[in-house]
């Protein structure tokens, strides 16, 4: 999963609509959606989420998926090239939910970037399924996979400069982003605990930023 530290810039593809644009449509990996289209992958989204916690990541599907989201299989292969890709948008749509707003000035950098990292960690603790198969889809190969895995570790990348303010040297953001994709990791292996995420990544914050002090 370090390999979310990447290049940003990678974009999906515009579809068309009878002939007319839908760029103004919300944006899915390879293409922009209309209305009706987006509900599609919105179903297929929430019936992944159900898929892994009856089957688990081994279990699943995109065949499965479509038919518990009453979806016909030719439909959800459209949107989605595999279980992976289908994972990394389940995922993807997750970061995008978190809530942005204005660093806390009152608290340290330290605390500020600890809380990002904190918040970045545990956007799926309290599903297991999902965070084990997260681990294994973000690390495909898959070109639909590659693109959400750019996005994902750009929000990060975003969020951790924005936390850290005027302290946001390059080098101190570039290990804070493995710090986060790293715990990620090892949770998603079973090698750490979701409950030890945010002792430990306070303390990742402290350690790293009085080292550049």
């Amino acid at each position: 999963m370090s390999s979310l530290v990447s290049d940003s810039r990678a974009e999906g593809v515009t579809a068309t609509d009878g002939g007319r644009d839908t760029a103004a449509a919300p944006e899915a990996t390879r293409r922009r959606l209309s209305a009706r289209q987006a509900d599609t992958v919105e179903r297929l989204t929430v019936a992944a989420v159900d898929g892994l916690r009856e089957h688990s990541y081994d279990g699943l599907s995109v065949r499965n998926v479509a038919a518990r989201a009453g979806v016909a299989p030719a439909t959800a292969y459209t949107y989605f090239s595999s279980k992976d890709h289908l994972v990394a948008e389940v995922y993807w749509r997750r970061v995008q939910s978190l809530p942005t707003g204005i660093p806390d000035t009152s608290r340290t950098p330290a605390q500020r970037v600890a809380a990002t990292l904190s918040e970045l960690a545990l956007i799926v603790a309290d599903e297991p399924d999902l965070a084990a198969a997260t681990t294994v889809a973000l690390l495909s190969a898959e070109p639909d996979v590659k693109v959400l895995r750019d996005r994902i570790g750009a929000t990060w990348h975003d969020r951790i400069v924005t936390a850290l303010g005027d302290d946001a040297r390059d080098d101190t953001v570039t290990v804070l982003d493995l710090a986060v994709s790293g715990a990620l990791l090892q949770t998603g292996m079973g090698h750490l605990s979701y409950a030890d995420l945010p002792d430990l990544l306070t303390q990742v914050a402290t350690t790293v930023l009085e080292a550049s002090q």
